[in-house]
């Protein structure tokens, strides 16, 4: 993935990618000033580490490629989308331990469920901007333009 940051003409130095204490109870977050941390607390193993290195390394390429507007909730939303799509954060294995198993289009639930959990910590989007249907008609364009 830092590969790919800098083919797209960024670069991420290793010291702006942080394993700390956090009080938040998340694996990770992007923070405003483009460096990645990891919540050495709440990382449950070297496999969830790994995903969530791998899903805030996707929001660090998307603002490299597209400049997201994090307060925009649209931006942020499409961002999680694809980091949830990309990092393996949706596969069967970590939706059997979080209790979310389903027949019918379990990986795309739990794409639009990890979104709106993410945006919804953002203090700039309302509960209004957050709910399911602003997801479901975003995650089509979103995904469309990953794949």
């Amino acid at each position: 993935m830092l590969e790919q940051i800098r083919k797209a003409g960024c670069y991420l130095p290793e010291e702006r990618i942080l394993c700390q204490y956090c009080e938040a109870a998340v694996g990770g977050g992007f923070q405003d000033d483009g460096s990645v941390v990891l919540c050495s607390n709440h990382l449950l193993s070297q496999d969830h580490a790994n995903i969530t290195l791998v899903h805030e390394l996707v929001h660090a390429f998307d603002q490299c490629r597209a400049h997201v507007n994090w307060s925009d909730c649209t931006h942020h939303a499409c961002s999680e989308i694809r980091a949830a799509l990309l990092s393996g954060d949706c596969d069967w294995k970590r939706e059997f331990w979080r209790g979310h198993l389903g027949l019918r289009a379990q990986f795309q639930k739990c794409i639009r469920r990890r979104a709106e959990i993410s945006v919804r910590m953002n203090p700039n989007c309302s509960p209004l901007q957050v709910r399911k249907l602003e997801c479901q008609r975003i995650s089509y364009l979103c995904l469309c333009k990953t794949m």
